[in-house]
């Protein structure tokens, strides 16, 4: 056994941005991957819940080492759920957004990137005339399905490998009318399903920004995090570790 590494190990922030509720298994299922992630992983996340509509305020995610829009949409605020994926990308601080996390990340990159102001999410309003994230042909509410992942993207790196099974609770994903101005505005599509859907996506110019449509936190029995998470925790770490001057993660033996 390797001797320990004298090093200061940096405790990282998360925020957990959605409308907590026991009634979301999403949300009852993180706590406990967290605890799995310190005592396992040794990547300790002091994590804190943001309400979407106090992620309104402009600095509501102010000191934070990573970001997780999570699942349970629809959320209270959609502006609070925005905000936490422009914070992230902007500002290059680790982000994961799963599900309804995916969906308004994609959301966010369409009006705040491309210039798609009037886009709009088909669960939020139904109505619209611009939609960006629609229905999914057949909803995929407590479904399994494979996932073909992009050879050389992060989310290969962080899977170690170019398929996958994963499971969702969702009913709306991304229009494909909208796959070439995202892609040419510099999203990365890094996962699709066997059909050729989109379920991943991904900024190859950003620290660690990833997005699945897949819900990662309800992989297993929930005592051993799923990969994007571990991966995820890892990248708060080092963000961390850099606002300290501390040694990261990513070189500890």
């Amino acid at each position: 056994m390797p001797e320990p590494v004298n090093v200061n190990i940096s405790t990282a922030r998360l925020a957990l941005v959605g409308d907590r509720s026991p009634g979301v298994r999403a949300h009852t299922r993180i706590p406990g991957l967290l605890d799995a992630l310190a005592q396992r992983d040794q990547l300790v996340l002091d994590a804190y819940w943001i309400p979407t509509q106090d992620a309104e305020a402009a600095d509501a995610l102010t000191g934070f080492d990573a970001i997780w829009l999570v699942p349970g949409s629809p959320y209270r605020s959609e502006a609070g759920a925005i905000a936490a994926a422009r914070t992230a990308r902007e500002q290059g601080i680790p982000f994961l957004g799963t599900c309804g996390g995916f969906q308004h990340a994609l959301l966010e990159f369409a009006r705040g990137v491309c210039g798609l102001s009037g886009v709009d999410h088909a669960e939020n309003r139904p109505e619209g005339d611009d939609l960006l994230v629609v229905p999914l042909a057949c909803s995929l509410v407590g479904h399994e399905g494979v996932v073909e992942v992009v050879a050389g993207s992060l989310a290969e790196h962080v899977l170690g490998a170019e398929r996958t099974v994963e499971r969702y609770h969702c009913s709306y994903g991304l229009s494909p009318a909208y796959l070439n101005v995202l892609r040419a505005h510099g999203l990365r599509f890094s996962g699709v399903d066997e059909a050729g859907d989109v379920r991943m996506a991904e900024l190859p110019d950003h620290p660690f920004f990833l997005a699945t449509l897949f819900q990662p936190e309800l992989a297993g029995d929930g005592t051993r995090p799923h990969p994007i998470i571990r991966a995820l925790a890892a990248a708060a770490v080092d963000h961390a570790a850099a606002a300290e001057g501390s040694v990261p993660f990513s070189t500890r033996r």
